[in-house]
């Protein structure tokens, strides 16, 4: 089985102070990930904000990562887009910083066929020699790869896992009737990690990590372990605060939690805005569940 990690990979978010990448917050938060045993920081993907960034500033962001992660776990960058030839484009520019793989999610707002989705790919992989994590999230991109086209794509010699945010269950269970001997299968939402794992998943690739990467890596590691019970136990431990960081769209509520935690200031770039009033107090009680009274980390 093709496979670049196993375990939980953390969808890092970016931290800005007056509008410019905060790289002090961006180091404590990889900090934070390392010390609490993740297996892969994701630079880049949704949750950083790529959409608003320069490729400057996307590569000066990887290069930090690399510098800063020293070997020491995974660094996987964040490379989509709606345009075939700026994927392929993009990936060339970070092969050489060189990074641990790509996650490239599926063409977006354009809308292609299962097999513009399989040329999209394959394109990719002939022209870049890193593995890739193929992303799908139909909510986002309105494409969803169906099971049977993720089979053909992951024959490609560069595809070397599949991060599945589809939501369906019966599609799920497809993938891996389809998929799991082939390359790793990671959850895309958190709620269904559990779910996930215990279908054969490697690992998952987690908003919630930004905020309890200690706990997330509980469910994952002992799932792996095969202790099954354990691994429930603390995935209903994070019900409130999986549900929590997603009451508005990713990353809005987890750059609020990020900020009761002092590792980042409550800053997005715009379309984004910050956290509706009327949701902040259920982000701080489902986050003060976790962390409890006694941690001073809460604001």
């Amino acid at each position: 089985m093709k496979c670049i990690f196993d375990g939980v990979g953390t969808a890092i978010i970016t931290p800005f102070k007056k509008d410019k990448v905060d790289y002090d917050k961006l180091g404590e938060l990889i900090e934070f990930q390392l010390n609490n045993g993740v297996k892969a920081i994701i630079a880049l993907g949704t949750t950083g904000e790529p959409s608003t960034l320069t490729k400057k500033e996307k590569l000066n962001i990887v290069r930090f990562c690399k510098q800063k992660i020293k070997g020491n776990t995974k660094l996987i960058v964040g490379a989509g887009d709606n345009d075939t030839k700026k994927v392929v484009s993009f990936c060339k520019s970070v092969e050489k910083i060189g990074v641990d793989g790509f996650l490239i999610v599926t063409p977006y707002y354009n809308k292609c066929t299962q097999q513009g989705l399989i040329k999209h790919y394959k394109i990719i992989n002939d022209n870049v020699s890193t593995p890739i994590i193929v992303y799908n999230v139909p909510g986002r991109t309105g494409v969803n790869i169906l099971p049977k086209t993720m089979e053909q794509i992951s024959s490609f010699s560069n595809i070397f896992g599949l991060k599945e945010a589809n939501g369906d269950i019966n599609q799920i269970t497809e993938d891996f009737y389809l998929l799991k001997d082939k390359i790793a299968i990671y959850s895309g939402e958190d709620g269904l990690n559990y779910v996930f794992m215990t279908l054969g998943g490697k690992g998952c690739i987690s908003v919630t990590s930004n905020v309890c990467p200690r706990e997330v890596s509980q469910v994952i590691n002992n799932t792996l372990k095969g202790k099954f019970n354990l691994a429930y136990s603390v995935q209903k431990q994070l019900r409130d605060i999986n549900k929590a960081l997603f009451v508005e769209v990713n990353p809005i509520p987890v750059k609020y939690a990020l900020s009761l935690l002092n590792l980042c200031q409550n800053t997005l770039r715009l379309p984004l805005t910050s956290l509706s009033k009327e949701y902040e107090n259920k982000v701080y009680s489902a986050l003060f569940e976790i962390y409890n009274h006694k941690n001073s980390k809460i604001k």
